[in-house]
């Protein structure tokens, strides 16, 4: 059943927290960060962590829950708890993917749906009744050009769309794509807190869980971390060994390759240098690689950014070389080079 006065259901406010209407809803509800200590918003706290913990373990929310309410409420106490964890990629895997299971349940919506939640970003967004194929919207210029941007698909590029007086012809599942770019990018925009509040004990608690969870299950570490040049005498021995082998143009294993690119752009090496290092192989293909290595560094498709396996998992393949006395307290190569890269 629709509520009073609104285009949406309550499910609809569920399952999409970016609607003008959601925001209207909590808003009504006046409540403050201080009510959290109530017992009664332990569901409702449950279903936030775990909305997060979905984020850094699946780059995906889950959409197990139930009872609205719950699920209405959960999502700005989420991004409390993103923020408590002072984790931009905590918060950059938490906007990621909310706008990833929107984009699921966007491409189940009818035509009308999809253009009157279209509204919520004043998109200037049409049907074309006329036509017979699949591309069945119009989308005004500027509103798609803001959207690609970080859509590296050769499909995405203009000069391969039908462009007619100012506006693009897309298809049903490109629209919800491109909704689902809007609602990454708003809810990164809630990510970006200014001065923090004094948490809770009890979300500070969550936020430190989480944060480790990061660490231990993702091995999460960002390059924002890292200033200035990349320090390869502090390299952990396994990337050493990759490293020497890679620069000399030696084979390596798929999970050898992909282990040492993930760790070179993960800690802050441009995706163009990591190329360029490649091409010293045989079997280089210039295409090939840039499209290897755009897509581990998160630059291309769903922005994921893909970080190398954890220590446990390179010594069930072999990739544990050389292991000193710092890998013994240490659980993820990037881990390592932090550890170092500080001191």
């Amino acid at each position: 059943m629709p509520m009073a006065g609104s285009r949406f259901t309550k499910n609809d406010l569920a399952k999409y927290p970016f609607l003008k209407e959601t925001t209207d809803y909590v808003k009504k509800l006046d409540l403050r960060i201080d009510d959290l200590l109530d017992p009664s918003f332990a569901n409702i706290i449950e279903r936030a962590q775990e909305r997060v913990e979905d984020s850094i373990l699946y780059a995906l929310v889950s959409r197990t829950q139930q009872n609205d309410e719950v699920e209405i409420l959960s999502f700005p106490i989420a991004v409390i708890l993103a923020i408590a964890t002072k984790s931009s990629f905590i918060k950059k895997r938490y906007a990621l993917a909310e706008a990833k299971q929107v984009y699921e349940d966007l491409k189940l919506e009818s035509e009308e749906r999809l253009k009157t939640i279209a509204q919520t970003f004043d998109w200037k967004l049409v049907t074309n009744d006329s036509s017979q194929g699949p591309q069945r919207f119009s989308l005004g210029f500027i509103d798609y050009v803001r959207n690609t941007t970080h859509l590296r698909d050769k499909r995405w590029k203009l000069v391969n769309r039908l462009l007619a007086n100012g506006n693009v012809s897309l298809n049903k599942g490109e629209i919800a794509r491109l909704l689902s770019e809007e609602v990454r990018k708003y809810i990164e925009k809630r990510l970006e807190a200014g001065d923090l509040p004094t948490f809770p004990a009890k979300i500070a608690e969550i936020a430190e869980k989480l944060k480790s969870l990061s660490v231990e299950k993702i091995g999460e570490i960002d390059a924002e971390e890292f200033h200035g040049a990349v320090k390869q005498e502090v390299f952990p021995p396994c990337i050493q060994t990759l490293f020497q082998s890679f620069s000399s143009g030696h084979h390596l294993s798929h999970i050898g390759r992909f282990t040492l690119t993930s760790f070179l752009v993960g800690i802050g090496m441009p995706s163009e240098t990591v190329v360029e290092l490649f091409k010293s192989f045989s079997d280089y293909s210039e295409r090939m690689t840039r499209y290897q290595v755009e897509h581990i560094a998160g630059e291309r498709g769903s922005r994921t950014r893909y970080i190398p396996p954890k220590c446990d998992t390179l010594k069930t393949h072999g990739v544990c070389l050389n292991p000193d006395r710092t890998c013994q307290r240490i659980r993820h190569p990037l881990a390592y080079y932090r550890s170092l890269y500080k001191a």
